[in-house]
């Protein structure tokens, strides 16, 4: 498997240095400044991955994550075809720079969402946290949502008032900007009535229209990625749940299927996310996995802690509820298939997910669950994982 390492470009208070001393050779980035629906030209292209390979730190530019879908082709809003023939341009320009891997997301509107970004962990630490309650609360009485009732169980709802009348303006505000970060890169942040309006364009769009909307991009953009030999890789819905009123179709092995089979060519793949499918109970990660595994171009390896309301949080990439070492065979057994066949492309890149902060990491504003110890905690586990099961002598003595 490929060490990889998502770096946020200039927008990243870490620097390449830090990164080559990770051990991590690929960098998954993308050109967070271009807006949504332009096109990524090859000379940009090419300057951000000449900034990478100039720093002469064996490191490369190996998956773009994201090339951003625009909100008007989720919602199949109006004349597309400049936004589909700006995005197939962008493919043909990265195709051109040597760079075939391509992961993205079908999200509505909101990318990852978490509702607490320094929630504390045992021994020290923060962690991305999303809590049900809070998000209850955003949802019935800071965007008066029309219907949201519905959508929370009654003890939840409950619960939420109670938090909503305690809290003050600036533990509501906390939550909007929580809310906000998992927009990538250098994005538009909403407030409430921002956000408001915003979810108003999605009104009469329910899972089957997102769906037949997600069937039109993938016919319209995974043949050009076919001609150019590169591979598209959805990511799950992170969490994988409706949320504010909006459709998720990216949430459990049944949505993969649905995807897979609509165009079930290896160029319309997945990108594994562990932590976001694991925060799905009914979801067993290791089994999804294999399931899809000849389709699996792209992982993100992370581990999540579930509370029986629908709350979860980081957990350090060996704990939580996913059996990490049982999914990283299934990933190496994928590899092993694929080497057989004589594939140069056998090897899957992956990335340490999500960490804690930890030490150092805190106080340096870093991106929200992209810190640099922590992550690299991750990444030395998982190494010492993948290490362990690609050993041919596993018995001592």
């Amino acid at each position: 498997m490929l060490e990889s390492w998502r770096w946020y470009g200039p927008l990243d208070r870490i620097g390449l240095e830090e990164i080559a001393q990770t051990g991590a050779h690929g960098i998954v980035t993308a050109l967070h400044e271009v807006p949504y629906g332009e096109v990524w030209t090859r000379e940009a292209i090419a300057a951000r991955k000449g900034l990478i390979a100039s720093s002469r730190l064996d490191l490369a530019w190996n998956v773009v994550e994201s090339l951003p879908v625009h909100e008007r082709i989720k919602r199949g809003e109006g004349d597309l075809s400049s936004l589909f023939a700006n995005y197939r341009q962008s493919l043909a320009n990265l195709a051109a720079e040597g760079i075939t891997t391509i992961c993205y997301n079908f999200m509505p509107l909101l990318d990852w969402t978490r509702t607490e970004l320094e929630s504390p962990v045992a021994g020290g630490g923060t962690c991305l946290r999303f809590e049900a309650v809070h998000i209850c609360a955003l949802d019935l009485f800071m965007l008066e949502r029309e219907g949201a009732e519905d959508d929370h169980p009654p003890e939840l709802r409950a619960r939420a008032r109670a938090w909503f009348e305690a809290s003050d303006k600036a533990a509501r505000d906390r939550l909007t900007h929580a809310i906000m970060a998992g927009l990538p890169g250098a994005y538009d942040r909403y407030d409430i009535p921002a956000l408001r309006a915003a979810l108003t364009l999605y009104e009469g769009i329910d899972a089957d229209a997102l769906r037949a909307n997600y069937a039109r991009f993938l016919k319209e953009v995974v043949p050009v990625a076919q001609e150019l030999g590169m591979r598209l890789c959805v990511h799950p819905d992170d969490p994988p749940r409706d949320i504010l009123g909006l459709p998720r179709i990216v949430s459990d092995e049944d949505d993969i299927a649905w995807i897979l089979d609509c165009l079930p060519v290896p160029e319309n793949g997945l990108t594994l996310c562990s932590g976001s499918l694991g925060a799905n109970p009914q979801n067993d990660v290791p089994a999804i996995a294999a399931r899809f595994a000849e389709r699996i171009h792209f992982a993100h390896l992370r581990n999540v802690a579930k509370d029986p309301d629908g709350s979860f949080e980081e957990a350090a990439h060996l704990a939580g509820d996913t059996d990490m070492v049982a999914l990283v065979a299934v990933l190496l057994a994928e590899e092993r298939r694929r080497r057989d066949q004589g594939r140069r492309d056998a090897q899957i890149p992956f990335r340490p997910d999500h960490g804690h902060a930890l030490l150092s990491d805190l106080g340096r504003d870093t991106h929200p669950g992209y810190p640099l110890i922590g992550r690299m905690r991750g990444l030395a586990e998982l190494r010492g994982v993948i290490k362990a099961l690609s050993h041919e002598n596993v018995g001592w003595g």
